[in-house]
């Protein structure tokens, strides 16, 4: 599946035109045009499926908003080779980003273009009908929803245009909507979701009844509607199919698409990319941006070091809990008991994010960029702790939010903890930040909770809550968007 940038003022999906010519008259008498473009497509079940796998195709480009959404928070730094490498990451490291840079650029645009190639289906979602339609209709919604809630988390509210496709000129006439309409959008789409589709997926990496009913509580969360989110995520704990893994083996290629995997973004190693078109790649490129730099050892291949975490988040774990060592590298006592060498980046820190350091492979093409490991995008330990909250913060039921927080806490091998009111809070916030470390969280969790400019240094209260929408998007609305405060 081949990726590429779509934005706002590009957004016509033209598949092709294609005009039969011949050198018989005749022939030409007898021949018609034939022409496929968007509006004479959806002719079959296959030119829906087709459809559908280019909505997820965008999934593979989101892999920056967990390598940036977790240089924001104070879980990491930015790393690299030097001050000036991927200036964007430097400045969102240290709050000094600006309309003016090119990895926000990259948060919007692909995950804009998952909106406008799944708004293209629904467009013409009536157009044919055909036996599992509603599942494939369904897939699509939540899709949207998934890109519309990441665009919700980094921008804000953005412009929404219902089930069709944003046109050129539509940036001068349609105003960024509401937050409210923004999240009911959100919210029909993954209730429609939920109510027609399995807990099971047709296919391997393909959105479930488990992945609609987790992301509505999320959602349900963010909006600090915790009876509802309660609701919603106690039911799938009550009735879906997941449990708790292996930790040890949970990042690892073993780990993948298990029984933990709620919602996972699929990535290979077998097609390869450069830097031309990072979002060409199928292999998650965020792995090997995180590689420790000039590496030579065992079990890992080496990479860029960017997103090294710092020595707080990696003394935030108890010794006895074995989370720490599977979720951070200490690089000098790695290299101390198998002999590895490696090189100091910028802001080393002399720890690397293990869950997603590029392990040794036979990827082709750059081995960087092609890093078969899957995103572990949500997964049933993240459920148990946003229940948990949900419950605790919504003064719903401490006991169950102990039980499911407990759950958690067991398998990291710590003990059970039995507080209730405010202090359970405070255990249930350090535990998402402990289980979820590296994983792309860390800065809205801070942001939805008001605890980011107490914990994140440069951060401004008032501004920098959201990121600033690219410059060149506030410049197409010809003044219809305005720009986030402070930016």
């Amino acid at each position: 599946m081949k990726i590429y940038s779509l934005k706002i003022k590009s957004v016509l999906l033209l598949l092709a035109v294609i005009t039969f010519t011949g050198c018989s008259e005749d022939y030409l008498d007898k021949t018609e045009e034939y022409t496929i473009d968007s509006e004479n497509y959806f002719n079959s079940e296959d030119d829906y499926y087709n459809a559908l796998i280019g909505v997820y195709d965008i999934l593979q480009s989101t892999y920056v908003n967990v390598l940036l959404g977790e240089i924001a928070s104070d879980n990491t730094l930015s790393g690299g080779e030097s001050a000036t490498d991927v200036i964007g990451f430097q400045q969102v490291d240290e709050m000094s980003h600006t309309p003016i840079n090119d990895n926000l650029d990259d948060v919007w645009d692909w995950n804009f273009a998952g909106v406008q190639r799944a708004n293209y289906i629904l467009e013409f979602q009536d157009k044919t009908e055909f036996e599992g339609k509603q599942t494939i209709i369904a897939e699509t919604r939540f899709l949207r929803a998934y890109f519309t809630f990441e665009l919700m988390k980094w921008f804000g509210p953005i412009p929404i245009k219902g089930d069709e496709r944003f046109v050129l000129g539509d940036e001068q006439t349609i105003p960024r909507a509401s937050r409210d309409e923004v999240y009911t959008q959100i919210e029909s789409d993954l209730q429609f979701a939920i109510d027609n589709l399995d807990y099971t997926a047709p296919e391997t990496g393909r959105a479930t009844k488990g992945a609609a009913m987790a992301l509505k509580g999320k959602v349900h969360l963010y909006q600090e509607e915790f009876d509802d989110a309660a609701n919603v995520l106690t039911t799938l704990i009550d009735n879906g199919p997941y449990a708790l893994s292996d930790f040890e083996t949970l990042f690892e290629q073993e780990g993948e698409n298990n029984e933990e995997s709620v919602f996972e973004v699929q990535y290979t190693g077998e097609e390869g990319a450069g830097f031309e078109c990072l979002q060409c790649s199928e292999g998650n490129v965020a792995v090997g941006f995180q590689g420790i730099r000039n590496y030579s050892g065992p079990l890992f291949e080496s990479g860029f070091s960017f997103n090294v975490p710092t020595q707080e988040a990696y003394d935030m774990f108890a010794d006895d809990d074995i989370r720490r060592d599977l979720s951070i590298l200490d690089i000098e006592a790695w290299a101390a008991e198998t002999g590895a060498s490696y090189g100091e980046g910028y802001k080393h820190t002399g720890y690397f994010n293990r869950k997603y350091l590029p392990r040794k492979n036979d990827n082709m093409g750059d081995a960087n960029l092609t890093q078969p490991n899957n995103y572990r995008a949500i997964r049933y330990a993240d459920v148990l702790l946003m229940a948990a909250e949900a419950l605790n913060r919504g003064n719903i039921n401490d006991q169950l939010a102990q039980d499911y927080l407990n759950e958690v806490r067991e398998r990291a091998g710590l003990r059970e903890v039995e507080n209730s009111g405010d202090a359970l809070t405070e255990i249930i916030f350090q535990e998402r930040r402990k289980e979820l470390v590296g994983e792309g969280h860390r800065f809205f969790d801070l942001v939805r909770t008001g605890r980011a400019a107490a914990n994140i240094d440069g951060f401004t209260a008032g501004k920098n809550e959201v990121f600033p929408i690219p410059l060149e998007e506030i410049e197409f609305s010809q003044g219809n968007w305005e720009q986030n405060p402070g930016y």
